[in-house]
């Protein structure tokens, strides 16, 4: 993308701060002025780490890794989630453009394949003012939208031909676990017209000659206890109206982290035939390209 474009696109996004409405909460809270909504970030985004990561999927990582950069707080509250202490707790320091093109910089000169912004939905404006210093100085790497998948499409238009590679979570088929699950009982809404947004951008998942992810959407979808993720309708989804070709991730590494054991059905981990089920479900969908692993966890 050109520079002019690109820091017309930040200026763009930087303003949308002063009343937020970036992400589906539509908080209207004025963040360039330090006030919070629901993501609790104000006008800098909040880095946990960042560093080579050899755990995400396999057309990410190669030799080199996959070029993570975690931000702090979320814009949902999964019951669930593994990584609670940086995305409800905010566990994580401040950082300013400059610092977080200096991350996408030394990413690079690490030898990663790609920069992977873990839960950037609430922080685009940010992401896009750092991209255009780092572009400035000669960052290169294709960029991977990591996201829990509660984006608002008007905010995702504007990172049109600037990211590489969109890697949202599918959580949710239906509504009641949505809201019971990650307080969005409008996810599959809101998160359907996302993801085929996301792919009217991108297409399908393209592998350079090494496997490495070059360009394409790639979905994440956790299997949950008892189905409650009602994963038959996640995988219809995919397959009938975003691409049969799709790369879907069909993870079996769901533990009962967090608030999980207060939910009825959450306290234990899947089994191996309730995986087993899931794939079966996702392969009667029509889905061409799982990406299917089963590790076992303990409670």
């Amino acid at each position: 993308m050109e520079e002019g474009v690109l820091e017309e696109r930040a200026r763009r996004a930087v303003r949308l701060l002063g009343s937020c409405r970036l992400c589906p909460r539509r908080c209207g809270v004025n963040r360039a002025e330090g006030e919070l909504g629901y993501c609790r970030t104000g006008r800098w985004a909040v880095v946990s780490s960042y560093g080579p990561h050899f755990g995400e999927e396999r057309p990410l990582v190669g030799r080199g890794g996959s070029g993570t950069i975690f931000f702090s707080w979320c814009n949902l509250r999964c019951v669930y989630c593994q990584n609670y202490e940086i995305s409800q707790l905010g566990l994580g320091s401040p950082v300013d453009a400059d610092d977080l093109a200096t991350m996408m910089l030394s990413l690079q000169r690490r030898g990663c394949h790609n920069i992977n912004l873990v839960s950037p939905s609430h922080v685009v404006p940010q992401v896009l003012e750092a991209l255009v210093r780092a572009a400035r100085e000669g960052l290169r790497l294709p960029l991977v939208y990591n996201t829990g998948g509660y984006d608002q499409q008007s905010t995702l238009r504007l990172l049109d031909g600037v990211v590489d590679i969109y890697m949202p979570d599918v959580k949710y088929g239906s509504s009641e676990p949505a809201g019971a699950f990650s307080d969005a009982p409008d996810y599959v809404e809101v998160n359907r017209i996302a993801v085929k947004e996301m792919h009217r951008q991108v297409g399908d998942l393209q592998l350079d000659e090494h496997g490495i992810a070059r360009r394409g959407l790639l979905v994440r979808h956790l299997v949950l206890p008892g189905d409650l993720a009602a994963s038959r309708e996640v995988f219809r989804f995919l397959a009938e109206e975003v691409s049969p070709n799709t790369y879907v991730n069909v993870m079996s590494q769901y533990r009962p982290y967090h608030r999980a054991r207060h939910h009825a059905g959450l306290a234990r981990s899947i089994t191996p035939a309730e995986y087993a089920r899931a794939l079966e479900m996702a392969k009667e969908a029509g889905l061409r390209r799982l990406d299917q692993r089963f590790r076992l966890w303990f409670p």
